[in-house]
């Protein structure tokens, strides 16, 4: 009998640990966006194309009409249990080049309650181009499905 019980005990602390590790949060990261330290290597006005794509990588978005942007996006999805994964955190990093081909802007943006909001900005002397195609970008991104995360 006292060794059906330790038994019995060892089968229910199984199942307990089993169910405290089925209810973790399991954390995933999609995308890339440059850190502050990397974009403060770049000079708006000097570098171009090949330079900022040497220090920070080529993007996986660029503009929409015209190629006069680059665009890094990274989210974080967290999944609880059974729940489906839920978008934590995500970031924009805009990249815009002027017509001779240097850096014009580099601007970091966020999402908060579904709305862009500018985190961090340089800016030239021009207007900020690429707004609309960022726009595009940001309300794309919120259509996905939680089946298409899933791997």
């Amino acid at each position: 009998m006292d060794r059906l019980g330790r038994i019995a005990r060892g089968v229910v602390a199984g199942f307990a640990l089993l169910s405290v590790v089925a209810c973790a949060d399991i954390y995933r990261d999609h995308g890339y966006a440059p850190s502050e330290y990397d974009l403060a290597q770049i000079a708006v006005g000097r570098d171009t194309r090949d330079t900022v794509a040497e220090a920070v990588g080529r993007p996986s978005t660029g503009g929409l009409l015209t190629d006069d942007a680059w665009y890094y996006v990274q989210s974080r999805y967290r999944r609880s249990g059974a729940r489906a994964p839920q978008e934590i955190q995500r970031q924009v990093v805009s990249i815009s080049f002027a017509p001779n081909g240097t850096v014009a802007n580099v601007e970091r943006f966020g999402l908060e309650q579904g709305r862009a909001v500018v985190l961090s900005r340089r800016v030239t002397d021009t207007n900020i181009r690429g707004v609309s195609a960022l726009g595009q970008i940001l309300g794309n991104l919120g259509n996905l499905r939680a089946e298409d995360l899933i791997d």
